[in-house]
């Protein structure tokens, strides 16, 4: 199997940098046209910005792109960026929500302006790209969009509430867009990358950071945007290694209307914590029904 992306059209936010312009660079390799957004630059467009510098290296190497500076939280700057990309190329089939911006403090000391602002980028900025591509993809029957989660929205870190609940929406995004996006053949997955980049430069030490590079992380994104693609799957990434996180659930334990109080939750909670069974719940419709059977599996039993 080669993964070739000859002919396609990917939208890459946050690109000027870091990630989004690994994942530029690889992509345009191998042979995508890339819209590479990045907000960063002079207001008035006329200065040197990080996009036009990637969209340079692209260009360099042989390959295809175009710079945009749309601002992912505004939903016309956005619709603006896709319609250039369609005026451009005819299509999008691919879109990697990577823009994001980090205000780290510890849950006390948080302000609730940072707090919003970090929410708007990483998940309204995600909804208004995903929103603004979904019914090309649909008519097109077919797309692949990737979001950007974290380790820290998957298993939480301190003095990231902030980051952490916003990394967490975009997973529940990506598995509602999932189920959605199945039949129309739009595939959606999230990546959960630990990468040195400017946002994370001041964390990790030297030997981390000569380690956890952009590039290390790059051939997971792209196989997660590729024709051959899973859906609804998290990718943790980093220093290449590669590996799927789950949502994982026991398969619990039924306790009868006349022996369900808190002291009976306490005294089976060994039972009920267990997950070495687990339930194989994969959605909301599987949790209802392993509910609906369990309960009924009991009853029978009773009589």
């Amino acid at each position: 199997m080669t993964i070739d992306f000859a002919g396609q059209v990917a939208i890459i936010t946050g690109a000027g940098g870091g990630l989004g312009r690994a994942h530029a660079l690889a992509l345009a390799a191998h042979g995508a046209h890339v819209v590479v957004n990045d907000i960063g630059g002079s207001p008035d467009g006329t200065s040197d910005t990080p996009a036009g510098r990637v969209v340079a290296e692209i260009t360099a190497r042989g390959g295809s792109a175009i710079a945009d500076r749309a601002d992912v939280t505004d939903y016309t700057q956005v619709t603006a960026m896709v319609d250039r990309a369609l005026s451009a190329w005819g299509r999008i089939d691919i879109l990697i929500n990577n823009a994001g911006i980090l205000r780290d403090a510890s849950f006390r000391n948080a302000g609730l302006d940072d707090f919003r602002t970090v929410l708007d980028v990483h998940v309204m900025g995600a909804v208004n790209c995903s929103k603004a591509v979904w019914q090309h993809m649909i008519t097109q029957n077919y797309g692949r969009i990737l979001m950007t989660t974290s380790a820290s929205g998957i298993y939480g870190n301190f003095g990231q509430a902030n980051y952490a609940a916003a990394k967490s929406a975009l997973v529940g995004l990506m598995n509602v867009l999932a189920i959605e996006g199945r039949s129309k053949g739009i595939h959606v997955n999230a990546l959960a990358p630990l990468a040195t980049t400017h946002m994370t430069e001041s964390i990790f030490d030297a030997t981390a950071a000569e380690i956890l590079t952009p590039e290390s992380i790059t051939p997971g994104a792209l196989f997660l945007v590729s024709a051959d693609a899973p859906t609804k799957t998290i990718l943790g990434a980093g220093g290449g290694t590669f590996a799927v996180s789950r949502m994982l659930e026991a398969q619990g334990v039924f306790l009868p209307a006349d022996t369900r109080t808190p002291d009976d939750v306490a005294r089976h909670w060994a039972q009920i914590s267990d997950s070495s069974v687990p339930s194989g719940t994969d959605s909301t419709t599987a949790q209802i029904q392993h509910f609906v059977d369990s309960a009924t599996r009991a009853a029978t039993v009773a009589r």
